[in-house]
C-alpha cells in the first residue's frame, strides 16, 4: 500500500519526491512555550493513532473501489457502520441487557407470535430458494466454476437482489435469539449461536458488496432449503402438543444439517482443484470453506455423542433438538 501510494505521489505530483527527500523534522528537547512536557509526551501516541486511522481510511477507500456499483444504494449497503451498530447492540442485548431485564420477570408467552414468525420464515425461505434457482442455479450455472456476472442484465441483477434478500434475512433471524431472551431460555444463547448470527451478517455484507452471484452463493441456496425444513418444524411445534404426532421426522434434522455442510464443503472445495477458474474473489471461497468445515466438524461431534453415546445425554438434547417445552 505504501509503495503504491509513493508511486502515485511521484507520478502525479513532481514536487512530492523532492519534499519526501528533505531532512526529517525533529522535535526539540524542550517543550514549546505554553505546552507542558506531559502534553508533549502524549503527542506521539496521538499522532500514531491519527496515522493509523488515516491509513485505515486510505485502505478502505482503495479496497472499496472494487465494490459492486449496482448495490451501492440498496439498504445497509453503502457502509458497514449501520450493521456494525446493530450487531454490537444485538450482542450486548442477548448476552447482558436482555437477561438482566428479564431476571425478575416471568417468561413471555409467545406461542402465537412464534407460530406466525416461523411460518413466515418458511415462506420467505421458499421464496429465496425459488429466486436463487431462477436467477442462476437452475438456469445456467454449471455448479463448477460459476463467476460473478456484474452486468446489469435482468438475470444478473436478479441474482444480486436475491443475495441481498438472503443478507437481509439474517437481520430477521436475530429474532431467534431475542425470543430466547424474552422466554428466558438463556441456556440456548450459546457462544456458537450468537457467533453464528453475528458473523453471517458480516460475511454476507461483504458477499453482496463485492460478489453477489457465482459459485459463492451455492451455500445460500442450500441453507435456504434447510431453513424451510427447520422453520416448518418450529412452526408446527408452536401449534401445541396436539400436533406433535406430525413431527416424527424430527430425528432426521441433524442428518439434514450434516448433509448441508457436506454439500457446501464439497462444492467449494472443487475450486481449489481447478486450474483455470477465474472467480473474482477467492477469499470468499476460503471463508465459506472454513465456515462449512468447522460446522461440519461440530455437527459430526454432536452426531457422535448423540447417537453413539446418546444414553449419556439429556433426552432434551438428543437428535439435535430440544423437547417441545423449549419451543
Amino acid at each position: 500500500m505504501q509503495i503504491r501510494g509513493a508511486a502515485r505521489c511521484a507520478t502525479c505530483y513532481p514536487d512530492c519526491a523532492s519534499a519526501s527527500s528533505a531532512a526529517p523534522v525533529t522535535v526539540q528537547d524542550q517543550p514549546p512555550p505554553g505546552r507542558s512536557r506531559s502534553e508533549l509526551l502524549r503527542i506521539p501516541g496521538s499522532m500514531a493513532f491519527t496515522e493509523l486511522t488515516s491509513r485505515a481510511v486510505l485502505l478502505y477507500d482503495e479496497w472499496i473501489k472494487d465494490a459492486d456499483p449496482r448495490v451501492e444504494d440498496w439498504l445497509f449497503m453503502s457502509s458497514p457502520i449501520p450493521q456494525t451498530i446493530i450487531v454490537a447492540f444485538y450482542i450486548y442485548f442477548v448476552t447482558s441487557l436482555g437477561p438482566k431485564l428479564m431476571e425478575n420477570r416471568k417468561p413471555f408467552e409467545l406461542k402465537q407470535i412464534m407460530m406466525i414468525y416461523n411460518f413466515s420464515m418458511v415462506l420467505f425461505s421458499l421464496y429465496m430458494c425459488y429466486e436463487f434457482l431462477m436467477s442462476g442455479w437452475a438456469t445456467g450455472y454449471s455448479y463448477k466454476c460459476d463467476i460473478v456476472d456484474y452486468s446489469r442484465s435482468p438475470q444478473a441483477v436478479r441474482m444480486a437482489w436475491t443475495c441481498w434478500l438472503y443478507y437481509f434475512s439474517k437481520y430477521i433471524e436475530l429474532l431467534d435469539t431475542i425470543f430466547f431472551v424474552l422466554r428466558k431460555k438463556n441456556s440456548q444463547i450459546t457462544f456458537l449461536h450468537v457467533y453464528h448470527h453475528s458473523v453471517m451478517l458480516w460475511t454476507w455484507w461483504f458477499g453482496v458488496k463485492f460478489a453477489a452471484g457465482g459459485l459463492g452463493t451455492f451455500h445460500a441456496l442450500i441453507n435456504s432449503i434447510v431453513h424451510v425444513i427447520m422453520y416448518i418444524y418450529y412452526g408446527v411445534s408452536a401449534l401445541g402438543p396436539a400436533y406433535q404426532k406430525y413431527l416424527w421426522w424430527k430425528k432426521y434434522m441433524t442428518s439434514v444439517q450434516l448433509v448441508q455442510f457436506i454439500m457446501v464443503t464439497t462444492h467449494i472445495a472443487q475450486f481449489f482443484f481447478m486450474e483455470d477458474c477465474q472467480y473474482q474473489f477467492p477469499i470468499f471461497l476460503y471463508v465459506i470453506l472454513t465456515y462449512g468445515f468447522v460446522f461440519l466438524v461440530l455437527f459430526l461431534n454432536f452426531w457422535f455423542h448423540a447417537y453413539t453415546k446418546g444414553q449419556r445425554l439429556p433426552k432434551s438434547t438428543k437428535n439435535g433438538l430440544r423437547k417441545e417445552k423449549d419451543n
